[in-house]
C-alpha cells in the first residue's frame, strides 16, 4: 500500500505517520514544505525504509502528480492551519488552502487514487446560534482560514460529482498535543513554564478541544469508512470555558503564571462544541470523559 500526506512534518501530519509506520501500514511519503512543519517531528524516521521524506509544496502540481501517482490513500493536511496567520497572509492561505487543495485532489484523480482523507476545520461553520453545531449546519466563515476550507470542501464535493475522486472530509474541532505550537495551549504552558504572563483574548470563549490521537484514529477510520458525501465533526462534544482551560495551567504543579487580559479579536470564532452524533455512529470512536485528558503529560515537555 502507498500513502501520501501532505502536511507530514507538521502537528497532526507527523502524529498519522508515527502511526502509520508502527502498524506497518506500506510505502509513506510525507509530503511538506517546512513552512509550518519541522524535520525534527519526524526524526525518529530517519532510517526507515518505509517512509520517504519529501520536502515540496503542494503548490507546485506537477511534482505532487508525480508523487501521488499509484496512492492509495492521500491524507491531506498541508495548510496554513493557523488562523491569525491565514488572516495576515491572505495570499499564502488563498493558493496552500484552496489552490493547494485542488491541485491535490487533480493529483488524486490523475494518479488513480483510491480516497483522500481531507482535513477541514469546526471554522467553516463560524458563528452559530446554537450548540452543539451539526454537519449540516449552513457554512458561515468567519474568517480567511474558514473560508478556504470551505471553499477546499466544495472543490471536493465537485471532483467526486465530476471526476468520482472520494474525498473523505473532516471537521476538526481545536486539536491539540504534543508538536502542537501557536495555538492557545502550547502557548499559554510555554508561558506558564517561564512565569510570563498568558495573554487572553477575549475571556469568554467556550472550545472543543480534541486530542491529536483521536484526530489520527479518525482519519485513518475516514480512509475506508462510508463516510463519502458526508462531512463528520471530530470533536469532544463538550465545551470548555477559555477562562476555564486557563485555571486548568495555572493550577499545574509549577506553573507560575497569571492573565493579561485583552479585547477579543473579530476574526476568531467565539463559541463552538461539535454535535459528535455522526462521529460516534459512522467512525465507531467514542470521546474521553475529559477533553483535556492529557493536558498534565504535555506539561511535562515544558518543565
Amino acid at each position: 500500500m502507498k500513502i501520501v500526506i501532505t502536511g507530514g512534518a507538521g502537528f497532526i501530519g507527523s502524529h498519522l505517520i508515527d502511526r502509520l509506520a508502527r502498524d506497518g501500514t506500506g510505502e509513506i511519503i510525507a509530503l511538506d514544505n517546512m513552512h509550518r512543519g519541522r524535520h525534527a517531528h519526524l526524526s525518529q524516521h530517519a532510517n526507515n525504509p518505509a517512509v520517504q521524506i519529501v520536502e515540496a509544496d503542494i503548490r507546485d502540481a506537477a511534482a505532487l502528480r508525480d508523487l501521488c501517482a499509484g496512492a492509495d490513500v492521500i491524507y491531506h493536511l498541508a495548510a496554513q492551519s493557523n488562523v491569525m496567520g491565514a488572516v495576515s497572509d491572505l495570499s499564502y492561505s488563498f493558493t496552500t488552502n484552496v489552490a493547494g487543495t485542488v491541485n491535490v485532489l487533480e493529483a488524486a484523480r490523475a494518479g488513480g487514487v483510491r480516497r483522500v482523507v481531507f482535513s477541514s476545520s469546526r471554522e467553516v461553520y463560524g458563528e452559530v446560534d446554537r450548540l452543539p453545531v451539526p454537519e449540516d449546519t449552513t457554512f458561515n466563515a468567519k474568517n480567511a482560514y474558514g473560508a478556504s476550507k470551505a471553499a477546499g470542501e466544495l472543490y471536493a464535493r465537485v471532483f467526486l460529482n465530476t471526476y468520482g475522486v472520494e474525498t473523505a472530509v473532516l471537521r476538526l474541532a481545536n486539536v491539540y498535543g504534543s508538536r502542537d505550537r501557536d495555538r492557545v495551549i502550547p502557548l499559554w504552558l510555554d508561558a506558564a513554564s517561564r512565569g510570563q504572563e498568558m495573554i487572553v483574548y477575549g475571556g469568554q470563549q467556550l472550545i472543543d478541544f480534541v486530542h491529536v490521537d483521536q484526530v489520527v484514529e479518525a482519519m485513518l477510520r475516514a480512509s475506508t469508512a462510508d463516510i463519502i458525501g458526508q462531512p463528520i465533526n471530530v470533536g469532544s462534544g463538550q465545551g470548555t470555558p477559555l477562562l476555564q482551560l486557563a485555571e486548568r495551567v495555572m493550577a499545574l504543579p509549577g506553573a507560575s503564571s497569571r492573565l493579561d487580559l485583552r479585547p477579543a479579536r473579530s476574526v476568531e470564532v467565539a463559541r463552538f462544541t461539535a454535535e459528535i452524533g455522526l462521529m460516534r455512529a459512522r467512525l465507531g470512536l467514542e470521546p474521553p470523559a475529559d477533553p483535556l485528558f492529557a493536558l498534565e503529560q504535555i506539561w511535562e515537555d515544558y518543565r
